[in-house]
């Protein structure tokens, strides 16, 4: 904008002491040349459109956005690049966001002599004018950023998040979004719980809905609304004496009910029940907001597990009813594959890589695969995000021959210090030439190691992947990396090896895996049931033992059940868990099996 003669965000700058001489001098030496990133970043992405919808609000419909509207974009940013700038260069930010406004109004001129008249005139004429401040005011509450502060220490405003684009984008949750959307529109019992496993997504899904209110795609009934999520622990934080919870959860539901334009979104709704309870039967938070519930007062979207739903919400009959649940399941392996693509931007660009379809596709199916107890796509992205930042390390790390040739240089050096107390000045001598020999050694290393390291950023690919699969899980890499049509078409193979004979029961074993594996076999049914008899010493817990090696890389790799324990009748809790009634039932452990 500062390059271009007649432009109306340039000549702003120019007016505000900003040269284009010195921005560029800054730029260059604030750019990151190394970057991988191409194209336009979410944020600058970001800007344009909120540039665009800055024209709408100033200009009416037909308006189009021009560069004064993608300034004053920039100017809401102020983290970005641009904006350190022009701190750093002391450009005035009351002066130009005065002046933005007069041209956003239409009354922004800058010929010589209104300069020159506002060169002698103090700062504080070109602060907003009181209009200006009403309009902004309800432009701040129309966006969604007009937040009592009360309230707002107590959460967050995650439709300001998406507005400035700190949202990651939600793929693949289009129906549960839809889901939402529609219970919020219902006229009574408008209160939607999000239930799923720890991982699946379910606070993305409330962060998709912010988006689509940003984004307008949501009936009239839900535009312009503020998706808020409240934050139960900073509540209890600091709360000293009796009531003090109670009487901050008041005022925040007082705030929501007062603005009237406020979604409540708590996650870990569950917590609500007891919270604030004493010993002597006083209200917990869950009570005090049944009535407004009720009422349809107050609109809130909550988020829990499955498990916590059942022990907590279910149990309490009022506040069941007042909650409409919403099933969120875990993504199959393809639809992680979609969502870790979709994400692919965000962790290239904070962990200066590339990460290739090799290495999502690795993710999602090792992960699946090797990590049973937590849930996609939560376990997938955490690989992704280990992985990067593991070859991020790696890439600042010195070479191996660099350090070993500095551990030579410390022995030389000491070798050379004995030589000169001893007299012995040829040794000596010949001890400072090997000595220089390494130091240029090091340097001609060094300087190929950084050129190379800054060329081109690291790659992530399937191996990296298996790594950090491999160091979680303890399996080895090589087993991870190995084709699994190769390991099945020789199956009969590696279980030989350890198994001498015994064909029927290995080739029995095989087929089964092999019909499971390419989907003949049905989904929901066990691979194979089978019963190994035999006397003593024949193979059969060898071979079961073998075939956990075969497929996961460990004999220990597998559930082994003596029955021997189970001979009276009571002892089957231990595989299932206590039954109703009995000791243990609540505890919601379960049993080895379960």
């Amino acid at each position: 904008m500062l390059m271009t003669e007649g432009c109306t965000a340039g000549e702003i700058l120019r007016s505000a002491g900003v040269s284009k001489d010195k921005f560029r001098h800054f730029l260059l030496n604030s750019a990151d040349r190394n970057s991988s990133i191409s194209g336009y970043t979410p944020r600058t992405k970001h800007m344009f459109e909120r540039a665009v919808s800055l024209a709408v609000e100033y200009g009416g419909e037909d308006a189009l956005a021009g560069t004064e509207h993608l300034m004053y974009a920039v100017m809401e940013s102020p983290e970005c690049l641009a904006m350190r700038i022009l701190r750093a260069i002391g450009a005035s930010m009351p002066l130009l966001a005065s002046r933005l406004e007069m041209a956003l109004d239409g009354a922004f001129d800058n010929d010589d002599d209104e300069e020159e008249e506002q060169a002698s005139v103090p700062l504080w004429i070109f602060e907003e004018s009181p209009m200006s401040r009403a309009r902004k005011t309800q432009q701040k509450n129309e966006r969604g950023d007009g937040l009592n502060p009360e309230l707002a220490q107590y959460g967050t405003n995650l439709t300001q998040k998406a507005r400035e684009g700190k949202i990651d984008p939600v793929i693949g949750r289009k129906k549960e979004i839809d889901k939402i959307i529609q219970v919020l529109s219902r006229r009574t019992k408008n209160n939607p719980v999000l239930i799923g496993e720890p991982g699946v997504g379910k606070s993305a899904v409330v962060e998709g809905l912010a988006q689509a209110i940003v984004a307008n795609q949501v009936p009239d009934l839900l535009k312009g609304k503020i998706v808020f999520s409240l934050d139960l622990a900073s509540m209890v934080a600091g709360s000293k004496y009796r009531g003090d919870f109670e009487e901050r959860l008041k005022n925040a539901i007082d705030s929501i009910k007062e603005n009237g334009n406020i979604i409540l979104f708590i996650d870990e709704i569950h917590n609500l029940v007891g919270a604030g309870s004493t010993s002597d039967g006083n209200l917990d938070a869950a009570n005090i907001l049944k009535p407004m519930l009720a009422r349809g007062e107050l609109q809130t979207i909550g988020a829990t597990t499955l498990e916590e739903y059942r022990k907590y919400i279910e149990k309490d009959a009022a506040l069941e009813r007042r909650f409409t649940p919403v099933q969120v399941d875990e993504p199959s392996v393809e639809d992680t594959v979609e969502i870790l693509r979709g994400l692919r931007d965000k962790y290239e660009a904070h962990h200066k890589v590339v990460i290739t379809d090799e290495a999502i596709i690795a993710a999602a199916t090792l992960s699946d695969r090797y990590i049973t107890d937590r849930y996609l796509p939560d376990k997938a992205i955490d690989l992704i995000d280990e992985a990067a930042s593991r070859a991020r390390l790696d890439s600042y790390n010195t070479p191996a021959e660099i350090k070993e040739l500095e551990e030579k240089l410390k022995r030389l050096n000491a070798e050379k210090t004995k030589a000169a107390r001893g007299e012995n000045y040829t040794q000596a001598q010949k001890l400072v030439d090997e000595i220089n020999a390494v130091h240029a050694k090091i340097k001609s290393l060094d300087s190929e190691w950084k050129e190379g390291a800054h060329a081109s950023p690291p790659q992530i690919g399937s191996n990296e992947i298996a790594k950090i699969v491999s160091s979680w899980t303890g399996v080895p890499v090589l087993k991870l990396t190995e084709q699994e049509s190769e390991k099945l078409l020789h199956l009969e193979e590696n279980l030989h090896k350890r198994i001498i004979g015994q064909d029927e029961a290995v080739s029995a074993v095989s087929r089964a895996i092999r019909r499971a594996r390419a989907g003949l076999a049905e989904a929901n049914r066990p691979i194979g049931s089978f019963i190994f008899v035999g006397p003593t010493g024949v193979g059969k817990t060898d071979l079961a033992k073998a075939l956990a090696e075969a497929m996961f890389g460990d004999e220990k790799l597998m559930i082994r059940l003596d029955m021997s324990e189970y001979m009276e009748k009571h002892t089957v809790s231990k595989l299932i868990g206590a039954p109703p009634g009995y000791v243990g039932y609540d505890d919601n452990n379960g049993g080895q099996l379960t």
